[in-house]
């Protein structure tokens, strides 16, 4: 058989069924994470909390001695890299254990002890930055030149003095550190109403069979249903849930809005956005130029749902209509051999790339199926000297084998970024967090589309592409500058309330899509799903640029010269090696993206409009 016809599951894996029960104790040990890796167990956690206690008492001690030179400045830090990297732990292990099964209040509680714990630190550590800004910049940076051990705390200490407006006085920045419980408040409510409490519901068939519309399988119905009304049924299952409370998504909004202007306020930004973007050095122009560029490019967008509407052969067509394929194709993505095809797809980044992601997948690192109680969706978490951890809700699906090759760029991001920093600059921020996920997605697809020569196929994996662009990029745009408008509100003193909030979306929504999709009211909506918004603000324009960076890294590293390609590599790699230990652009600079000139982004509209032809003439090979 030819390479391009070779079949997309590789013939000597061994491939397990996924567990017919979702009762966690039912399901394979292999298909779980191992979190005792990071505590043996509640007894081995509750021992660390108490000696994290204890360590945060040691910072009282350390007020006001900060003019005493390199040697005390050193103490400080350390002593914060020691409580940060611990409580970083316990955090975590509680956060596991409670996404495996939100109904566990054991495990909730102690996510806020940790929580607490978080909030004491801060209260614990309110003199520091205002203390060490009162001594003169040349005078810390050249204790920081002369000392070598001060070198991981280069870029804290330089970012500290480039923010110094923005450092309140002790007194201030100590009450500013009560808020930090709640400020997690909405997040947390959030939550709880859409996992713990959520009441999903079971709808019929066309085929007579029943079944409950969780958020797994309300992913799976609308990438394998072939009947339109399965998929609406779907549709209105998942979101009637949503729109039964949306007054009450209002209100849990309307606390995130204030809290991000109180805050931006407090420390005297002009905006929420400002204060956003300060905390990673991003020039407002780069938020504003993707949101122009992408809301004035949606012409590819529209031309593709159209094309769907017309190769479905629908009379209306809708936004749960977007995802099932155009034509039948493979139904089934085996997590086995999806394993084996995405270490294959990232031979490009080289062996020891490929070993190390041997080594995530080799047992204990990745929670791989959907259980009663555990937290849809999927991420990455990291735990610095132990590892990331990966929470799949695998669903043998070619959107579920994206997924896991996006969360596993995430995961490698991690492993790299920590082998190579110390704590003070391991952690990479939100900014460059997505670029490792997108760009492994593109080598996935590359393999895919290498193994098979099937038009249908080929259309198939092509409609993924084509999907990613549309969810990653154009989506999340459109969820960037509602997230925008809904501070605005607060920002200029309007009332946050539903109508207003989804009188926002649907604006939002008919400027994107048009009349190239039939409109829902429930779309008016659909905006109080984005977990992001309520847990993290301002995130998701970062899709956005890292999916635009992407495509610009996996342009150098798969197109020129040998010599190009292996240097493009390089510069890649050492992004990911880079941490936090620089400013997200100019990380991206030195890999050869450049963010703030427009044809960066102009390039993936161009990017979306190319794959549309094609993906049209590989439909009519058919």
């Amino acid at each position: 058989m030819a390479d391009n016809e070779r079949d997309l599951v590789p013939a000597s894996t061994a491939i397990e069924a996924p567990p017919a029960s979702r009762r966690r104790e039912e399901i394979p040990a292999r298909f779980k994470w191992d979190t005792s890796r990071i505590y043996s167990g509640w007894d081995a956690w509750r021992a660390d909390y108490q000696q994290v206690e204890a360590l945060i008492e040691r910072y009282g001690a350390m007020k006001g001695t900060l003019a005493g030179g390199a040697a005390v400045l050193l103490a400080a830090y350390q002593l914060d890299d020691e409580v940060q990297n611990r409580l970083g732990r316990l955090y975590r292990f509680a956060m596991l254990t409670r996404d495996t099964d939100s109904r566990n209040n054991d495990a909730a509680s102690r996510v806020q002890e940790a929580q607490s714990l978080y909030t004491r630190l801060r209260s614990a550590t309110a003199w520091f930055e205002p203390e060490l800004l009162t001594l003169p910049r040349d005078l810390v940076m050249g204790w920081v030149d002369e000392t070598p051990a001060l070198a991981p705390y280069r870029f804290s200490v330089s970012e500290l003095y480039r923010c110094q407006e923005h450092v309140l006085d002790e007194a201030q920045e100590k009450l500013l550190s009560y808020l930090g419980p709640f400020g997690q408040t909405p997040a947390t409510t959030y939550r709880e109403l859409c996992t713990s409490d959520v009441k999903f519901q079971t709808i019929t068939l066309s085929d007579g069979s029943k079944t409950t519309v969780s958020y797994s399988r309300y992913t799976a119905i609308l990438h394998t249903a072939r009947n339109q009304e399965d998929r609406a049924r779907a549709f209105r299952a998942l979101y009637d849930v949503y729109l039964a409370n949306i007054n009450s998504y209002a209100a849990i909004y309307s606390g995130v809005l204030q809290r991000d202007w109180f805050l931006a306020r407090a420390r005297r930004h002009p905006s929420c956005l400002a204060a956003a973007l300060d905390t990673r050095a991003v020039p407002e122009s780069v938020f504003n130029t993707l949101i122009s560029t992408v809301s004035g490019g949606t012409e590819p967008m529209r031309r593709y749902h159209q094309l769907r509407r017309r190769l479905l052969k629908l009379d209306r067509y809708y936004l749960h209509d977007g995802l099932v394929p155009v034509v039948e194709a493979r139904s089934e993505y085996p997590y086995d051999a999806m394993t084996e095809l995405v270490i294959e797809s990232v031979a490009p980044l080289g062996a020891e790339y490929q070993a190390l992601m041997r080594e995530r997948f080799a047992g204990g690192w990745v929670d791989v199926y959907e259980n009663e109680g555990k937290r849809a969706g999927a991420y990455s978490a990291g735990v610095y000297g132990v590892g990331p951890f990966v929470l799949m809700n695998y669903n043998d699906t070619l959107s579920g084998a994206f997924t896991l090759a996006h969360e596993m760029g995430h995961s490698m991001h991690t492993v790299l970024s920590h082998g190579a920093q110390p704590y003070a600059t391991a952690f990479y921020s939100i900014f460059v967090a997505e670029v490792a996920s997108t760009l492994n997605e593109a080598l996935f697809l590359d393999t895919l589309l290498q193994r098979t020569s099937d038009p249908r196929e080929r259309a198939a994996l092509l409609q993924h592409q084509l999907d990613a662009i549309l969810g990653t990029f154009y989506t999340q745009v459109l969820f960037a500058d509602f997230e925008n408008r809904a501070h605005q509100l607060v920002e200029q003193g309007r009332p946050v309330t539903a109508e207003a909030l989804c009188r926002i979306y649907e604006e939002r929504w008919r400027e994107y899509y048009g009349d190239a999709v039939d409109y829902d009211e429930r779309y008016r909506g659909t905006w109080a799903r984005i977990a992001h918004f309520f847990e993290s603000p301002y995130y998701v324009y970062q899709y956005a640029t890292c999916f635009a960076s992407s495509a610009k890294l996996y342009r150098d590293l798969t197109t020129g010269s040998a010599e190009q390609r292996a240097a493009a590599t390089d510069r890649y790699l050492d992004l990911l090696r880079s941490g936090g230990s620089d400013h997200p652009m100019d990380q991206l600079r030195r890999a050869g993206v450049d963010l703030s000139d427009p044809t960066t982004v102009r390039s993936v509209v161009d990017d979306l409009d190319r794959l549309v032809n094609l993906f049209e003439a590989e439909v009519a090979r058919i």
